[in-house]
């Protein structure tokens, strides 16, 4: 069966960005910017992204290109006889699942909060009254199963239609639209009287901040930062490589998909910061900026009813791009293993991300008292430690060992593929960096995580 291509070069940039732009641009990114010394932890990060990031997704895409599988195949397709390259598979279509039994109900979660924003609920609420309404949503079951539901049919129904006709074309509009939103958001935020404090908090290099939160931690926060944001290790980028053509080489592609995403969140960043500093709003990581600073911030501006509404239409884009790409991978799986049509795959993981999305929405409830890693956590808290700390710096490290070793697909075969085509090649001079001293990197960061998690007392 002849495999479907992107009928376009922006097709695959876009869709390829859609999955690697995620809620952690919008959430985390401008906060840790912020707290580590703004424009000098964008410096350090912005290097890290180079050195870290890009490489392993120039593998992830040459191993989807030269195999013209998903990652269900596409090691068995490449390795050498008699190696066992292929059990990663089961890796990365387990962390491709369980992100997606998580990410579902937080788009969810931007959903509902799209309607509630447009609908005016938030008007007059005090700060006290917004935050309750967000656990009220957490503690409703009904209601965030409903959500989810509605995320999965959407998203599935839109990947079933097929590569061109379902994810590139509906990817395209949903990518440039939440461009132009993020602009019109950013516009209004660093106009608005006394937002000039916050852009010298997100932009000028301090670099006493750096020092004062120790350089470690510093380079620490911008490694995991640069390393998780591209979703690196678990098939779901390596499958679009696996839908383009041979006309161009695949370092240019990777840097342009690097840009698109570390330009969405250095905007997050121009929205979030001005915004909070113009109305004396403490910038706060994670979801709490999103669904109680944020909400607080568009109560006190000038028209935030539609302002709110536009910034989670944006935040629900975010969502969904990053759902429908992952989906697209999983769909593939499918078709690739047990060689099912496209509509039997759509239908048959619908019911299975639904069931096993339950126990994340529960978990915020009915299943509260599990508290996996201590107390406060959660099985949202949990699923995101194994995707984020294990599956995704172990994947990328098979990615990366399989290009560059002679018992996996080889540094040649790897360099051959990846520098067919116009455009940037990969540098050869690079080999022994990523052979010897990128791994090591990898492992480092593997480690900070764990320790970071289990004993935070040692960064203090």
């Amino acid at each position: 069966m002849q495999r479907e291509k992107f009928s376009s070069r922006l097709g695959f940039l876009l869709i390829s960005a859609g999955c690697a732009i995620g809620l952690g641009n919008v959430w985390r990114f401008p906060y840790i910017t912020g707290m580590y010394g703004g424009a000098a932890f964008v410096l350090i990060y912005l290097f890290f992204l180079v050195i870290l990031g890009l490489p392993i997704m120039v593998m992830e895409f040459a191993v989807g290109r030269g195999s013209q599988k998903s990652a269900a195949r596409s090691f068995d397709v490449l390795e050498p006889k008699g190696t066992k390259w292929h059990i990663h598979k089961y890796f990365a279509m387990f962390g491709n699942y369980l992100l997606m039994f998580f990410y579902t109900t937080i788009g969810g979660w931007m959903l509902i909060y799209f309607v509630k924003m447009l609908s005016g609920e938030f008007e007059g609420l005090n700060p006290q009254q917004v935050n309750e309404n967000f656990v009220q949503m957490t503690w409703n079951p009904g209601l965030m199963t409903v959500a989810m539901i509605f995320v999965v049919l959407l998203c599935f129904g839109i990947c079933s239609f097929g590569l061109q006709k379902g994810v590139e074309k509906v990817t395209k509009v949903m990518m440039v639209s939440l461009f132009i939103i993020m602009i019109l958001l950013a516009i209004r935020s660093i106009t608005l009287s006394g937002s000039n404090a916050g852009l010298k908090f997100y932009l000028y290099p301090d670099f006493k901040k750096v020092m004062d939160n120790g350089l470690s931690n510093t380079i620490f926060a911008a490694m995991g930062q640069a390393f998780f944001t591209l979703s690196l290790g678990i098939g779901s980028i390596s499958i679009f490589g696996s839908y383009i053509g041979k006309e161009r080489a695949l370092m240019g592609e990777a840097i342009n998909v690097t840009l698109l995403d570390t330009g969405v969140a250095l905007v997050a960043g121009l929205i979030i910061f001005p915004a909070c500093f113009a109305f004396g709003v403490n910038p706060d990581s994670g979801p709490s900026l999103i669904f109680v600073t944020l909400p607080n911030v568009f109560n006190s501006m000038s028209g935030g009813r539609i302002w709110g509404a536009f910034f989670f239409l944006f935040m629900s884009f975010a969502a969904l791009s990053t759902i429908i790409a992952v989906f697209e991978s999983i769909i593939s799986y499918a078709i690739d293993l047990w060689n099912w049509s496209r509509k039997k795959a759509a239908f048959v993981n619908i019911a299975v991300v639904i069931v096993f999305s339950l126990p994340c929405v529960l978990g915020f409830n009915l299943l509260s008292g599990f508290q996996p890693l201590g107390p406060g956590s959660n099985i949202m808290d949990l699923e995101d430690f194994i995707v984020s700390n294990n599956l995704l710096p172990l994947g990328s490290l098979v990615y990366l060992l399989f290009c560059v070793s002679k018992c996996g697909w080889g540094w040649k075969n790897f360099l051959q593929e990846a520098n067919t085509g116009k455009g940037v090649k990969f540098p050869k001079w690079i080999r022994f960096y990523v052979t010897f001293i990128l791994p090591v990197i990898i492992l480092v960061i593997f480690v900070q995580g764990y320790l970071s998690k289990f004993f935070p007392q040692l960064f203090q």
